[in-house]
């Protein structure tokens, strides 16, 4: 099989692409045809060794994917064969991901691909909305809440967005620039909030008549905290799934109201039934069409190191490396 790997901690460059054997599913697990294999922040910072240490002599990266079984290991139902299916944590205390075209996972890491959900699509479910929904779920439902989406132009607040809205939330998001509202509205947002032009916290409140938010869903803890202390209502949940790199608030962390949870989600190391409620309910959205895909741009797998760079990089929707057309 042509696949992409790497045998060090390094920058991009280090990645080389070439022929490896093909896998063989052991006991458990099932082979994957990859058509489409989704980039996340965490698979390049994971190759740079910023997050952990290499663990095996050759890694191929990337956690997401999506594509069709074609062999099944020993305790594996055969009726799996021809299963279009998305992929999670693919790399995750294994070896070799979904930058190949072909990948061999445990049988639960394979979930059924709606047929009216894409392959490009299923290649962005694993690590952002399942990130997401952790983030908007795990302390209840938000039914009648106000939900704080900050970066509600990114791929995990593009799940938020919506997964709060499903949820019977109004949700407000702050982005960076003009363009980054229109991505943020698209998704469902009921309002936008430039937080470059300043005087965020005045403004969340002018949004919501002074009532503040019941819930934030946090990409950067660190640059955003001076408004999350300020706005968060008694009782609400702060749910962070990236501290950011700036100075992070002192502990112990305070808050202008009483009672706040703060929950730090790493997707990960989530406890295995909310890895089930999150598959649940993406699922079900899915097949009833109530999720839209964050399109970003593609490269073919002889180039997934420049895939690795445009989201080191900073780009804007899900980056998508095409492995074959299935």
């Amino acid at each position: 099989m042509k696949a992409v790997w790497y045998e060090r901690n390094g920058a991009a460059d280090i990645l080389e692409y070439g022929d490896m054997p093909d896998p063989e599913p052991g006991p458990g697990e099932i082979r994957v045809c990859v058509a489409t294999s989704g980039v996340n922040p965490s698979d390049w910072k994971r190759r740079q060794g910023l997050t952990n240490k290499i663990e095996f002599p050759r890694v191929i990266p990337n956690q997401d994917g999506a594509g069709v079984i074609d062999a099944v290991g020993p305790g594996v139902s055969q009726s799996r064969i021809g299963e279009r299916v998305w992929l999670f944590e693919s790399q995750f205390a294994r070896p070799f991901g979904t930058g190949a075209e072909y990948c061999v996972q445990p049988d639960c890491h394979a979930v059924r691909l709606p047929d009216n959900t894409s392959f490009e699509f299923g290649a962005g479910l694993g690590v952002p909305a399942m990130t997401a929904h952790r983030c908007v779920f795990a302390d209840g439902p938000v039914t009648g809440k106000t939900v704080l989406v900050t970066g509600g132009a990114g791929a995990v607040g593009h799940y938020a967005i919506q997964q709060a809205k499903l949820g019977g939330a109004t949700v407000i998001s702050t982005v960076s620039s003009d363009e980054k509202a229109q991505i943020a509205l698209a998704a469902g947002a009921d309002h936008t909030i430039n937080y470059r032009e300043g005087a965020t916290a005045a403004r969340i409140f002018e949004a919501t008549n002074g009532r503040g938010i019941d819930h934030i869903v946090e990409v950067d803890m660190s640059a955003n905290f001076p408004v999350s202390q300020q706005v968060l209502r008694s009782s609400g949940v702060l749910a962070v799934y990236s501290a950011g790199s700036s100075q992070p608030p002192n502990v112990p962390l305070k808050f202008s109201s009483t009672n706040v949870t703060v929950r730090m989600v790493l997707v990960y190391d989530m406890p295995e039934p909310a890895k089930s409620a999150a598959i649940a309910d993406i699922t079900t959205w899915l097949e009833q069409g109530k999720l839209t895909h964050f399109p970003g741009p593609h490269f073919p797998l002889a180039q997934l190191k420049d895939a690795h760079l445009a989201v080191e990089n900073g780009a804007i929707g899900k980056v998508v490396v095409d492995v074959s057309s299935l």
